[in-house]
Order: C-alpha cells, then structure tokens, then sequence
C-alpha cells in the first residue's frame, strides 16, 4: 500500500469517538503524564487523525521516534512479515535479524559491538555498568564515578534518572544511585577542574556521559571546540567517552550520529527512539577494546528479539536506500529559515532557534509572558503539534520524511498562532 493511499484511507471500521472516554481511561491508568485533550486514532506520514477525525501535522513525531512517519508502507510490510514468521525466541538462541541490525550499526558508526534492549533509558542503564564494569576490571578504580552535564536528561530508572541533571526529576525518589557528578553542559573549564578534583588523590573518573545536543534540557547543540577537548581529555585519561544519542541520533541531526556534528568519536553510545522507527527498541554501542560485558552480565529478555530488529533494520535501510538524511537537513535549513523570519517579525516574542536538522527548539524571551506549552496548545489548536523542552522552548522534531511543502505549513501554522495569541 503507497503512502498515498495510506492518506486517503479512512478510520478503522468501528473505531469512533464513542468507543473512548477520557474519563475511563483516567480511572485505569496512573497518572504519570500530564496529557492534553487529545485522543489519536491512526496515522499516515507526517498526519494524523483524533477520534473525532480532525487532521494534524505532526511536529512531535512521538517525540523524535517515528523517524518514517505513521504507518510507512516499509514498516507495514515488515512488521506483518515478521510477525507472520517468528516475533520472540529469548537470546538464548542465535537471532539472525539481531546479528543483521547489529552489523549495520556497526558499519556505519565507530563502534565494533552492539547490546539490544528496549528502550533509551535501558540503553543508558547498560552503559552506566559497562562503564562500572570496565573501572572496576580494567582501570581498578574502587569507586567509579561519571560525570553528566547540568540539564541533560538520559531517562527515568534510578541510576539513568541520577544521571540526568535535573533536580526536578530526582524529587521524591531518593536515596538515589551514588557515583555521579555534575557540571554544566559545554563549559570546559568546569569539566576540567571537577576532573582534577575528582582525580585529586587517585583516579576516580570512569567516564563523561554526555548528550550531543540536550533535547529535553532546552535544544542545546553541543559546542564542537568543547567536544573535541573532552574527546582529548577522555583519551589522554583512559576515561571513557559515552555519548546519548537516544533522541539525536539515527539521522535526526542530518547525520546518523550526533556525534558526526561534532567531528569526534565516541567509545560508547547509546540508542533507542528513532532507532525502531516507533516500535519499542534501545541499544548500547561501543568499540571493541570497552566491550568488556561477559555472558551473565547483562540482558534482557526481549531485547533483541526478531521482530524489533527486523523493523529497526528496515528504518536503517530506508534511511540509507532513499537518501533521507539529504531530506533531513535541506528540511531543517528550511524550517530554521522560517523560525528565524518568526523571530524577525514577533523580536518581542523569540529570541533564537536552536538545532541541528530536524531537531529545532524556538526560544520564547524571558520577557514575554508566554510559555512554550502555551505556543504548543494553541497550535494543536489549529491543526499542529509541537511539544515543549522546558518552560521557554518549543521544540520542533518531525518524521524524517517530512516535505518541503508541510514544513511551510507548519511555520503558517505557528505565525497563524501566534497572531491569535498576540
């Protein structure tokens, strides 16, 4: 089925708004998402549709993860192939398609190994004992710490929401995970002199966990100059250099990697979002001198498993096969254009637009007694959703295939909001 088809076609027979209440699902499901009023039903290419059949452009992406958009006509075809042929055996056994998955990341990345799992924050997870594991067995450091930048964010279980520096996420769930420390994101002198504390009396310092560009803290890029100090730093010290790459990396900066960006390579990193294409999917990459896991010291069950990596694959294929990483940052160049013309035009409203390819953060003033969630609910008013990084930033993060005609959408759709809003 072509993606044209797919736009035309209408709901699933049966499906309609009766059949969803808010208020039902709100008495089954905990809440531990602060939602808006909305309720999807399908979705085709960078569109989607509610319940009520009303049509949005998507800017969200399921926050950077459906890299070829809703229902592409590869991943259809994948996932019933595969679900049709074997979904889970456990790695107890050999998987093919993990083996296949597992090679193309490594051709074409800096790594030599790869670990599966299901999500970011389980992909920083087995990075954080991987870099544990390698100070206690390599460097014969007694207690290993890592550093993380101040607004950075590498997910939700104890020891990734420890990592992420973000006081307002730890609340509540102490004590947390020892063996972290922080400074602030791109600042050399600050990394530098909390290593040389940290190494006072012996050495300490297991790893520098970073994000190339902070998604969740703000649309933060990493400076290249910084990068490539740390990169020096992280050499010269036999410390080692991990890299999140769970919501900048499989293309959404231009490059596979956000790292690339930076001209710097990684000894680990991690993925997961974009990687699946929106099907449940993380993984821990790394070269092969770190590659010091033994059976036994990490899994997952359905990390891994054939369905996953034989959808993962197909996004790694189309993304190789029909060139979309051009697609990615002739797209981006356009929407920064267009945000920079908003900025010009509203100078008491926006200040900046931040990013790389498709990932881009317009940044409210502090002056303005707008906030980014505002800018975002009366957008998804008029047929558009964005999602907020932080209180003062509205992030913009489409599928990968977005066009060159619904990115001027978008950017009318924002002006149009902003004139109701003004």
């Amino acid at each position: 089925m072509s993606l044209e088809t797919l736009l035309q076609a209408p709901p699933v027979s049966g499906s309609s708004n009766a059949a969803f209440s808010a208020e039902t699902f709100d008495q089954a499901v905990m809440s531990t998402y602060g939602r808006f009023p909305l309720a999807l039903e399908r979705g085709a290419g960078c569109r989607v549709w509610d319940v009520d059949g009303k049509e949005y452009l998507d800017f969200v992406a399921g926050i950077a993860t459906c890299t070829l958009g809703h229902a592409h006509p590869v991943m259809v075809e994948t996932v019933t192939q595969q679900m049709q042929t074997l979904h889970h055996v456990s790695n107890l056994y050999y998987v093919p398609q993990q083996g296949a998955l597992a090679q193309w990341l490594t051709s074409h990345s800096c790594a030599d190994r790869a670990f599966f799992c299901n999500s970011g924050a389980e992909a920083n997870e087995a990075a954080i004992k991987l870099a544990r594991k390698y100070a206690h067995t390599v460097r014969n450091i007694a207690e290993p710490v890592i550093i993380t930048a101040n607004a950075s964010f590498h997910g939700r279980t104890l020891a990734t929401v420890t990592a992420t520096g973000q006081p307002k996420y730890q609340k509540n769930f102490s004590p947390l995970v020892p063996g972290f420390h922080y400074v602030p994101y791109n600042d050399l002198a600050a990394l530098e002199a909390a290593i040389a504390t940290l190494d006072q009396d012996s050495p300490r310092v297991a790893a520098i966990m970073l994000e190339p560009l902070q998604g969740e803290g703000g649309v933060n890029p990493g400076d290249r100059v910084y990068f490539q100090r740390v990169r020096e730093l992280c050499t010269e010290r036999n410390i080692l250099l991990m890299i999140d790459e769970v919501q900048a990396g499989m293309g959404r900066t231009g490059c596979y990697w956000g790292h690339e960006m930076l001209d710097i390579e990684a000894d680990v990193f991690t993925s997961a979002k974009g990687l699946g294409g929106g099907v449940p999917i993380g993984a821990m990459l790394c070269q092969e001198e770190f590659a010091v896991f033994q059976p036994g010291d990490h899994a997952s069950t359905y990390g891994g498993n054939p369905f996953v990596c034989a959808v993962a694959l197909a996004v790694c294929q189309t993304l190789e096969r029909e060139n979309i990483l051009a697609n990615v940052r002739d797209r981006g160049d356009q929407l920064r254009a267009g945000l920079q013309g908003l900025i010009g035009a509203y100078p008491a409203v926006f200040t900046q637009v931040r990013g790389w390819g498709l990932i881009n953060g317009l940044v409210l003033s502090p002056d303005t007694e707008l906030t980014a969630l505002d800018v975002v609910k009366a957008a998804m008013d008029s047929g558009l959703l964005l999602v907020p990084a932080g209180p003062k930033v509205v992030r913009l993060v489409p599928p990968l295939i977005v066009s060159e005609a619904e990115v001027e959408e978008a950017i009318a759709i924002v002006q149009k909001t902003l004139e109701q809003l003004l």
